[in-house]
């Protein structure tokens, strides 16, 4: 009598999946970072646009954190929106993924540093992070959801620097 059996094979590693599951496991990461990637075009291209759309409410909103001086103002506000609309422009091309997430996260830092000075310093202002802002009535409820905001936005840039191989991409940056 032959000693083979139908049993599974036990040769392969006691942790491995079977192959069409292990496929599934290794393909996942590439279509996360296609979700983060597009999420992440689609909030800079909304805060860009909104933006872009009232110069002046930006303008009003820079100026109301009183962090630049005066003559950085202007430049900063009218700026702002055409690096936040070629971050989405890269992202959503998958052109530079790393680089893309890498200059929007050094954003989101500066965005959040903005954001907590204004709450330490107690100053009455709306972010303008999509259109308008300036002096309005905030709180500390206001502050913390904005810049808890910021921080989530943030981690999908960290995966992307970490993972920035995606699906539907040009993906340059391997």
């Amino acid at each position: 009598m032959s000693s083979t059996s139908p049993r599974a094979d036990t040769s392969a590693a006691p942790h491995s999946l079977p192959g069409d599951v292990e496929h599934r496991v290794r393909r996942w990461p590439g279509w996360a970072s296609s979700l983060a990637r597009l999420v992440a075009a689609g909030v800079w291209a909304w805060a860009g646009v909104a933006k872009m759309s009232d110069p002046d409410a930006a303008v009003r909103a820079v100026g109301a954190y009183r962090a630049l001086p005066g003559f950085l103002i202007h430049p900063v506000a009218w700026g702002l929106p055409f690096a936040e609309l070629a971050i989405a422009a890269l992202l959503v091309l998958g052109v530079a993924n790393r680089a893309a997430a890498s200059v929007g996260a050094g954003l989101l830092v500066v965005f959040i540093a903005g954001i907590t000075q204004a709450w330490a310093r107690n100053l009455q202002i709306s972010c303008g992070c999509f259109g308008g802002g300036g002096p309005a009535r905030a709180d500390s409820a206001v502050f913390a959801a904005e810049v808890g905001r910021d921080l989530a936005f943030l981690a999908l840039h960290a995966w992307l620097i970490w993972r920035p191989a995606s699906r539907l991409a040009l993906n340059l940056d391997r």
